[in-house]
């Protein structure tokens, strides 16, 4: 006779949320799409909404966005009346990059980055060692010990001496400096391909994986078209390209400007962009030249890769294109810095960016 197997109900993730939730999830990754226009967004959604009835007779768009006011995520409450993202949103918007793009990274403690160094350092590990001279009373393990003096002596003269001590092992742990430059020139847009928003999701979820996971370590966030700045997190979902040409120059120098600053032995340099250099700052006025690669921009820029590599500042970049020529000038460059480079698809671009930062915080620059 065939019985019946019961396990326990796991409910779809889907089907447990609100509502409100089901619809926030969309309306946060419009959010990044239109740059943090709320009225487009809501625009956009309110079309979604005709065409895939996605809300019923309970439950309307005007209902959502009441609840957006209600719980803090939009305000209208300005000179204009428009509607404006709050720091509730933001941070919400930051959380979602984090799931979506290293959602299935394996919780742990709020730490910092092991080294291949042991010693006395800030987390213990599961080696052990002889004792010697020096080493602390917190370090000894007391179990191991006492099986060495059992083994040792027998239990009919039992004692412990020094040789029968072992110690548990130790690891450093290290604080890293990264700057991650975002190419926002208008190739970044182009060929009917929107680049600069996951490129936007992957500097949010990389900020919010350092404050928690990693919350001694820094991150500064540059853009840079014709010229190069600096922006805040909070400001990345409003991040829009502009008509401009690719300094790389202006954005390589800025970054070692704010590393120069850091006090951290350990610094680096992460690079998304889609092109080659095409923009150069001479005095007061623009060098330009968007057809080829130019010698005298590239010299410039090899120059500073070169620069950083005496100081030990490696540059990983991430080139979001696979154009052949583009691909002899990222290896030239990364043959000069030593650094690494990837040519990944927008899809994979994430969790290749964790890799490389989770493997450089294991180095000792």
């Amino acid at each position: 006779m065939l019985g019946h197997r019961f396990t326990t109900f796991i409910p779809d993730p889907d089907e447990s949320k609100s509502d409100f939730e089901k619809l926030l999830d969309i309306f946060l990754q419009l959010l990044v799409i239109t740059s943090g226009d709320v009225s487009e967004a809501l625009n956009w959604l309110n079309n979604l909404d005709r065409k895939y009835n996605m809300t019923g007779e309970n439950y309307g768009i005007g209902d959502f966005i009441e609840d957006l006011k209600d719980k803090g995520y939009i305000t209208d409450e300005n000179p204009e009346g428009k509607f404006e993202l709050t720091a509730k949103s933001e941070q919400r918007i930051r959380t979602s990059a984090l799931d979506e793009i290293f959602g299935k990274l394996k919780k742990s403690g709020r730490g910092e980055h092991r080294t291949n160094y042991g010693g006395l350092g800030d987390e213990p590990s599961t080696d052990r060692r002889d004792y010697q001279f020096g080493d602390t009373l917190e370090q000894i393990s007391m179990t191991d010990s006492l099986r060495n003096a059992q083994i040792n002596h027998g239990l009919d003269d039992f004692r412990m001496t020094e040789g029968d001590l072992e110690v548990m092992e130790q690891e450093f742990k290290t604080q890293t400096s990264t700057v991650l430059m975002i190419d926002i020139s208008h190739s970044m847009i182009l060929y009917g391909e929107d680049r600069i928003t996951p490129a936007k999701k992957v500097a949010m979820a990389l900020a919010e994986l350092i404050k928690r996971k990693y919350p001694k370590d820094t991150l500064d966030v540059i853009v840079f078209g014709n010229d190069a700045w600096q922006i805040e997190v909070k400001d990345l979902p409003y991040l829009q390209v502009g008509p401009y040409h690719t300094n790389t120059v202006a954005g390589l120098e800025l970054a070692m400007d704010l590393l120069r600053r850091r006090k951290n032995a350990n610094k680096q340099i992460f690079m998304i962009t889609d092109g080659k250099p095409t923009c150069l700052k001479v005095g007061l006025k623009y060098y330009k030249n968007s057809f080829g690669l130019d010698s005298k921009i590239l010299n410039k820029t090899l120059t500073l890769a070169r620069q950083c590599r005496k100081i030990h500042i490696p540059i990983t970049t991430f080139m979001i294109a696979s154009d052949p020529y583009l691909k002899e000038f990222v290896k030239e460059f990364t043959q000069v810095n030593n650094g690494n480079a990837y040519y990944s698809s927008l899809k994979g671009l994430g969790h290749l960016i964790f890799e490389d930062y989770r493997r450089n915080r294991r180095k000792h620059f």
